[in-house]
């Protein structure tokens, strides 16, 4: 992937984490079911951690 692909994937990673962070408050606001959210959410922060280090590595 070159810089601007990873900077695209990391814009939309991070637009999509916070839905699901919004999905995810809704969610508790009526008791429900927040497990399927917070490992989709956790493997969205371990993917973003991935694509910032290699934007730093392109950008060296």
């Amino acid at each position: 992937m070159n810089k601007k692909e990873i900077e695209y994937k990391i814009l939309d990673l991070k637009t999509d984490y916070v839905r699901l962070q919004q999905d995810l408050e809704k969610l508790e606001y009526v008791k429900g079911n927040l497990h399927p959210l917070e490992k989709q959410l956790a493997e969205m922060e371990i993917e973003l951690q991935e694509l910032n280090k290699l934007l730093g590595e392109i950008e060296k």
